[in-house]
């Protein structure tokens, strides 16, 4: 199913890549990012790992703010794009990091590990928990609160993508047996939709 559901996901982000760089992160995003890169400085991490990086403009900011970071995604068009700003960054699925064990002092996710089919979820929690240091802090962002999985009919990429959601008990459940959560948030973005958007801090 994991192996399945990249295939389409790689082609969608290579599609979506150059519409995606001529957007601008929304404010709430920036100060997720920004509320993590106070975690980082408060407990002196230097290195992160992003994955799902997408255009790196996430990385790009991490960088600016003196962490030496990395970046992975799906789509060679992304990493394509994260180089271009002067990243490091690696065409990798979650599965498949390829970093030795304890890398790094952080791992940032924003909106990527969503697609993970829930079958699959503990295995790439396991990876991600592999790569990080000790004590490594790991920032978990996704719509949620439903339980749902499946490919998004309205999806404007094509192919249309896969999600899988959780409610926000759903998502704690899943992560507590690889991570302790630090603090747990739910943000309303869309006040007319069903989904919001949890933001996990998690401890290695």
């Amino acid at each position: 199913m994991y192996d399945d559901v990249i295939v389409g996901l790689r082609d969608a982000y290579n599609r979506g890549a150059g519409e995606r760089e001529k957007s601008s992160p929304a404010p709430w995003k920036e100060e997720e990012r920004q509320h993590f890169l106070a975690a980082l400085r408060d407990e002196g991490k230097r290195t992160l790992l992003e994955i799902g990086a997408g255009t790196g403009k996430d990385g790009l900011f991490f960088q600016q703010h003196g962490l030496d970071v990395t970046c992975t995604d799906l789509s060679p068009e992304m990493v394509a794009l994260c180089r271009r700003k002067g990243l490091r960054a690696y065409e990798r699925d979650f599965l498949r990091l390829g970093f030795p064990p304890a890398s790094f002092d952080a791992v940032y996710a924003l909106n990527c590990l969503l697609h993970v089919p829930k079958g699959d979820l503990p295995a790439v929690l396991q990876a991600i928990q592999r790569v990080l240091r000790p004590e490594g802090l790991f920032f978990l962002g996704l719509y949620g609160g439903i339980d749902s999985e499946g490919v998004w009919d309205d999806d404007w990429h094509e192919p249309k993508r896969f999600f899988s959601f959780y409610t926000d008990d759903g998502i704690q459940q899943a992560v507590r047996p690889f991570f302790r959560v630090l603090s747990s948030e739910r943000i309303l973005v869309d006040r007319d939709g069903e989904l919001h958007f949890q933001s996990l801090l998690l401890r290695r």
